[in-house]
C-alpha cells in the first residue's frame, strides 16, 4: 500500500460515511477488477455488491440510496487506481475474486489462476492473461485475448447460450477471437 494511501482511505470513509474496511474492500475488488469494475461482499452495501460504470447492484437492492453511494465511493476510488501506479497483483486483490473453490479447476493448470470465472448451465469461462477459456458440455476451447483486458462477462439465456464478454476497448465476442487449442 502507498504510504499515503491510509490517509486516502481514511478521508473516502469520512466523505462517504462508510467504514474504512469497505473502502479497503472495494479498492481491492476494484484492482482485481482492473480498475472499472468490482465485484466484493460487504455489510456496509448490504452484502453482495457489483459496480461498473452505469452499473451498480447492492445487497438491499432496492435501496436507491446505497446505490448512489456505491457508486460515488466506487468512481473515486477507481479514478485513484488509475492515477496510482500498478503494484502487481497481491495475494490479497487476488482473493477478493469469486471463482472456483480449490480442486475443483476446470481449465488446464498451466494457464494458472484466473481473474475471474463464470458458469451457467453447462458453459463456463475462465478469463486468464491474454487466454479466455470457454467450457461447453465439457468441450474446452482456449481463445487469444490479444491487449484486451476482459472485466465483464455476459450470457444470452437462448439456445446457444451466446457469450460476449467487455474489456477496456467495448464488447469483445468470442467468435472474434483466434483460438489457440482445443482440449479435450
Amino acid at each position: 500500500m502507498p504510504l499515503n494511501e491510509d490517509s486516502f482511505i481514511d478521508r473516502v470513509s469520512i466523505r462517504h460515511s462508510v467504514s474504512r474496511d469497505a473502502v479497503r474492500t472495494i479498492l481491492r475488488a476494484l484492482r482485481s477488477g482492473g480498475g472499472s469494475m468490482a465485484q466484493f461482499s460487504h455489510s456496509d452495501f448490504g452484502g453482495m455488491s457489483q459496480w461498473s460504470p452505469g452499473m451498480t447492484m447492492v445487497g438491499d437492492m432496492f435501496n436507491n440510496s446505497l446505490k448512489s453511494k456505491l457508486d460515488a465511493v466506487c468512481a473515486e476510488l477507481a479514478a485513484y487506481v488509475a492515477e496510482t501506479p500498478s503494484r502487481g497483483r497481491d495475494r490479497e486483490a487476488i482473493e477478493t475474486n469469486y471463482r472456483s473453490a480449490k480442486g475443483s479447476n476446470w481449465w488446464p493448470a498451466d494457464l494458472g489462476t484466473p481473474s475471474s470465472v463464470g458458469a451457467q448451465n453447462d458453459l463456463r469461462y475462465a478469463v486468464f492473461p491474454r487466454r479466455l477459456v470457454i467450457n461447453d458440455g465439457g468441450h474446452v476451447e482456449i481463445y487469444d485475448t490479444g491487449d484486451h483486458r476482459i472485466f465483464g462477462v455476459a450470457q444470452a439465456q437462448s439456445a446457444d447460450q451466446t457469450l460476449t464478454f467487455t474489456s477496456q476497448d467495448g464488447l469483445v465476442r468470442v467468435k472474434d477471437l483466434p483460438k489457440v487449442r482445443n482440449e479435450a
